[in-house]
């Protein structure tokens, strides 16, 4: 090969390397909560929400006829950590029930009441038509506030299409369905 052509190859390269990929970005939907759910304790630390690996990736996941994941074309997440959504969940909560709700590590000197896990084993925009979020939630109470208990979840919404907007939008309302029941169980 000429050496004309090859720094014209490479520079062809490097520019199809950088590319004009610029993907949209998605969020959860946010749903503004009109009532407060009164609880039996005045403040709640969220710990870092954990999810399965494939839930943590930027891509957003559909599933296919075979069931495979696959990644929408052109579409990521605006912010695919678990720190976000653990922020996320943190907010509906707080704006959700009568309790201060901050993500770990807590921000005050005094203690909060109690302590909020939550783990994520499947978070999938489904073949079905539905999104699907499962898992378990627990509540520590290190100073004894309200009794500790562990709770599993399955919570299944409808999808209006497969697209990255019709998902974002079915994951927030899934989201508020999730805090809505970690509500009500903190209310009982």
């Amino acid at each position: 090969m000429r050496p004309v052509s090859q720094a014209f190859l490479l520079c062809t390269l490097a520019l199809a390397a950088c590319g004009s990929s610029n993907p949209a970005r998605f969020l959860p939907e946010v749903a503004t909560s009109s009532s407060q759910q009164r609880l039996r304790v005045s403040t709640i630390e969220l710990r870092d929400i954990v999810l399965p690996a494939y839930g943590s990736a930027a891509d957003i996941l559909s599933e296919g006829p075979d069931g495979a994941l696959k990644a929408l074309k052109g579409a990521e997440w605006a912010d695919n950590s678990a720190e976000a959504l653990t922020a996320d969940l943190a907010r509906r909560l707080d704006l959700g029930g009568s309790a201060s709700v901050a993500a770990e590590p807590w921000p005050l000197s005094e203690p909060a009441d109690v302590r909020l896990e939550v783990r994520i084993d499947r978070i999938v925009a489904a073949q079905d038509g539905t999104f699907r979020l499962s898992g378990q939630f627990a509540v520590a109470s290190p100073n004894l506030h309200m009794r500790e208990f562990l709770e599993r979840f399955a919570i299944t919404v409808p999808l209006a299409d497969q697209t990255a907007g019709g998902i974002a939008a079915a994951y927030g309302r899934a989201l508020d369905d999730l805090s809505g029941r970690i509500l009500r169980r903190l209310a009982r």
